[in-house]
């Protein structure tokens, strides 16, 4: 766990930063100003309350939910990071061993940059894929990492989550309430639970995003619903992407169909730009907002919207990374890399 004075950045994907409130001003040099101590998401008090909060959602002892058979979410023991072939090119953030820098400016791209960041969304699509395979109930999460490692390594890339601002292992599990940037573990997942997957590779020198959630064993309609809808935002706010289209038609779509179905939609984690640098400008607001910004041709962004069921604010677990909704309300997400082509947009990200 970092200091208070030591904080560095996590995750834009859904953000990177210990501060997790996204301002009407949208810069990502504004989004990373944090102000000391606030390392909970939105829930600004939680850490003040420290005792309850851990109580309530890290030690676990009141495990029980109402109105359903699924218990809290209780992390599981972490293996050691994975070790990755010398002679794998690194993200510049792994090499220098410092905190990840923020890029600014859009991922705009030329026919060889394009070419990459279609082989490198191909791969990150495959990996996602095949992690998916393996889901279902008595697999641990360590063990998706581990596969998710092998098959990342074998193909000459770089698993981007490993090492950046510290995270230990080579790809994100949410599973049920966790809105995202679960640690795989020893947990084994269970009949009913719904897990996400998020797969970044570096290959090339261009990083791939991608994320989808899956059903584990027997999932109830209410959380299969969930993970539909989450999947049609996801999909109408890629339909509508063009040259010139501006950013915020995102996350009214996503919002609009959200409210249709009375799911909440989580504000503090955002898409981002993505290429040469794992996270970058635009960010991408995924409900309704005013920012400014238009897309442009041959920029590449991934658009990677968060439903719940329940409360859309979460508090941060012990482990510094994983964010759990607060009412324990189930939580999906998916997401795609998408490059603005001259028709509208390409996904990168699928087999």
């Amino acid at each position: 766990m970092v200091s208070v004075s030591s904080i560095q950045p996590r995750f834009i994907s859904t953000l990177i930063g210990d501060c997790r409130f996204i301002q009407p001003s949208h810069s990502l040099h504004r989004l990373f100003r944090c102000n000391s101590g606030n390392k909970h998401v939105s829930m600004q008090y939680s850490r003040r309350f420290s005792g309850l909060t851990d109580l309530l959602f890290n030690r676990r002892n009141i495990d029980e939910l109402p109105n359903t058979k699924r218990k809290r979410l209780r992390p599981g023991e972490i293996s050691p990071p994975r070790p990755v072939p010398e002679h794998i090119q690194r993200p510049p953030y792994v090499k220098s061993r410092k905190p990840p820098g923020i890029g600014s400016g859009f991922e705009v791209h030329d026919r060889k940059g394009i070419e990459k960041m279609r082989a490198s969304g191909r791969l990150a699509a495959q990996v996602l894929q095949h992690a998916g395979t393996l889901v279902q109930p008595g697999t641990m999460t360590d063990e998706i990492d581990q596969a998710v490692h092998q098959m990342i390594i074998d193909n000459g890339a770089y698993p981007s989550p490993l090492g950046y601002g510290g995270f230990p292992k080579s790809v994100c599990t949410s599973v049920n309430e966790c809105i995202c940037h679960g640690i795989p573990d020893s947990r084994p997942l269970e009949d009913g639970d719904i897990i996400n997957i998020d797969v970044t590779v570096y290959l090339d020198g261009y990083h791939g995003d991608t994320s989808a959630t899956f059903f584990v064993g027997n999932v109830d309609e209410e959380a299969k619903n969930l993970v539909q809808v989450t999947k049609g935002c996801l999909d109408k706010a890629i339909s509508i992407c063009a040259p010139g289209v501006e950013f915020n038609k995102i996350g009214k779509i996503i919002h609009d169909l959200a409210d249709k179905h009375r799911y909440g939609v989580v504000e503090q984690f955002v898409g981002h730009g993505v290429g040469r640098a794992f996270h970058s400008d635009p960010v991408i607001l995924h409900y309704r907002n005013n920012s400014r910004g238009q897309m442009v041709l041959n920029q590449t962004f991934t658009i990677e919207p968060m439903l719940t069921i329940g409360s859309i604010d979460g508090v941060m677990w012990d482990d510094n990374w994983a964010v759990v909704t607060e009412d324990a309300s189930l939580s999906a997400q998916f997401e795609h890399t998408i490059l603005i082509t001259q028709d509208g947009a390409e996904i990168l990200t699928q087999c």
